[in-house]
């Protein structure tokens, strides 16, 4: 079946609101004799002459008539599909948006998100979900709106990306613990008990790397998933954890924390979104919203 000519449809809301080819031509900067085409077409599309002769003049038929009132607003909603974003007017924006975060983001940055959000857009609404892997299909799916996280090999080449902060990990005792006395010097920090931190369950990580180049070994006794987990447990033994110390403010509070004594690398913790979003007004103030608080 052969598609009809959506084009058609701007001529023949031209063609019905003057009543007239000659006028309906120089509306559309066309010659007569090329609207007198487009006539023709139209009349073989929709099997209706549509304008016939009265006198000198041109009337429309019952099936024009009936058209006419259905036309005007279909082309103007097909030329506000594509007409540039209007300015954004956040007090009547109603919207849900979903980020998924570690544990730790909602801890520190969620009260000033969303007192942010519902000081500039009260009818939006935020929906933190967790982040249990480094999976990207939810953002390719739309079913995310924004992450944040640490971008390596395995996030989706196409997602964009914007560096929200530096961080570093630090080490994490409870009040009390040998290590909250004295210098913390890498052979104590060593020869201590340790929490790993690794959502695939791996063995080590980049601060038994750093220990490895001076000689050294720490002594892992548990791996857990989760950054609370670690810290739980660092509260309630005398674990050692280890932890970025942005991410993780509020969860240590009531804890000791000490700069690591073997160099560890800095992590950049970024924002990302699916490039569907990127021109969106409403995703870019969005965006522009989390990047400030997590600057602040």
């Amino acid at each position: 079946m052969t598609r009809p000519d959506l084009n058609l449809l701007v001529t023949l809301d031209v063609l019905l609101s003057e009543g007239s080819v000659a006028r309906a031509a120089r509306r559309l900067n066309l010659s007569p004799s090329a609207m007198s085409r487009a006539l023709a077409r139209l009349r073989e599309a929709t099997g209706d002459p549509l304008l016939v002769r009265a006198g000198r003049g041109l009337v429309p038929t019952p099936r024009a008539a009936q058209l006419r009132d259905q036309i005007g607003p279909l082309v103007e909603e097909a030329e506000a599909v594509l007409r540039p974003h209007e300015s954004l007017d956040l007090k009547r924006l109603a919207r849900t948006f979903t980020l998924r975060n570690r544990e730790g983001f909602v801890e520190n940055f969620g009260a000033a998100l969303v007192a942010r959000v519902v000081a500039e857009a009260p009818g939006v609404r935020l929906r933190f979900a967790q982040k249990l892997d480094r999976d990207s299909d939810p953002l390719r799916q739309g079913d995310i709106d924004l992450e944040t996280g640490v971008v390596s090999e395995t996030t989706g080449p196409e997602l964009k990306s914007q560096a929200l902060f530096h961080d570093r990990f630090v080490g994490v005792v409870r009040p009390g613990h040998p290590l909250a006395k004295g210098e913390i010097t890498p052979a104590r920090f060593a020869a201590g008990r340790h929490i790993h931190v690794s959502r695939r369950g791996h063995e080590a990580g980049p601060i038994d790397t750093a220990l490895a180049t001076i000689g050294l070994k720490r002594e892992i006794a548990v791996t857990v998933g989760s950054f609370s987990e670690a810290l739980a447990l660092a509260r309630a033994s005398d674990l050692i954890a280890s932890v970025p110390e942005r991410y993780t403010g509020t969860l240590r509070e009531n804890l000791i924390t000490f700069a690591l004594p073997a160099s560890s690398p800095e992590i950049t913790i970024s924002l990302l979104w699916h490039p569907r979003f990127d021109a969106d007004p409403a995703h870019r103030w969005l965006r522009g919203c989390v990047r400030d608080v997590c600057l602040g």
